[in-house]
């Protein structure tokens, strides 16, 4: 086993995953290539076509809920669960599955296809497999419902907390991510600014790729199970 950190703070992106038959934004043959970005992901899109958006998130939610977790997520909720030190789980991703795969308090800074918010009230409840316009708020009762995610030009969730748990981390690891989207991009910046050491793992280097210390490159089911094996306590090996 390596050193033991007091604090571990792990961002995991749309990489993640890609092996649970979860497309991201560059796939060329994923539903993101059959759309343009602002007319799905930004308030404005929403504004000119919610119906089209609504559909489009409905479609993500039914992905997500019939993907199942891979090895990548099972060893990171079994590193949060048997690490001695403290582990943080970042995502960017919208999927639930760090959950489904025994992770908990994850901290979702782009929201949840799982829940549902209503544009009038801010209240937030577990999304209907179809969400429209016609959905009422069962708060206030208002018709504005849209999916509980972060959009393009949107402040996304959490912020606070992130940066503070980045401030005090003793190893920062990004896992999956294409090191291109703010403000996700500078959190290895503030863990370098830290002190903490920071490593990335990928399928390939990403635009982030020269402000880490290390990197590890491969898919995401063969290189984090064997980084969480180094980290574990050898009796749990």
């Amino acid at each position: 086993m390596s050193e033991i950190y007091c604090k571990i703070v792990i961002l995991t992106g749309a990489g993640i995953s890609a092996e649970s038959g979860l497309g991201t934004f560059r796939d060329a043959q994923g539903l993101w290539a059959q759309h343009r970005i602002e007319d799905v992901a930004t308030p404005e899109g929403f504004a000119r076509n919610p119906t089209l958006v609504q559909d489009f998130y409905n479609t993500r939610r039914h992905q997500a809920a019939e993907a199942q977790p891979n090895a990548a997520h099972l060893a990171l909720a079994r590193l949060q669960t048997n690490y001695p030190g403290q582990v943080i789980l970042v995502t960017q991703n919208v999927d639930g599955l760090h959950e489904a795969a025994g992770a908990a308090a994850v901290l979702h800074m782009h929201g949840s296809l799982a829940n549902a918010l209503c544009a009038a009230c801010d209240h937030r409840w577990t999304a209907p497999q179809v969400l429209s316009q016609d959905t009422p708020c069962p708060h206030c009762g208002t018709h504005a419902a849209r999916p509980d995610v972060v959009w393009f030009g949107e402040m996304p969730y959490h912020m606070d907390q992130i940066f503070s748990e980045l401030e005090s981390c003793d190893l920062f690891a990004a896992i999956g991510t294409s090191g291109q989207v703010y403000p996700a991009a500078g959190f290895v910046d503030a863990a370098t600014r830290a002190g903490a050491e920071t490593l990335e793992l990928n399928l390939e280097p990403s635009a982030a790729s020269s402000r880490f210390e290390a990197a590890r490159f491969g898919p995401a089911t063969r290189v984090v199970p064997a980084w969480v094996e180094e980290l574990l306590p050898s009796e749990d090996a």
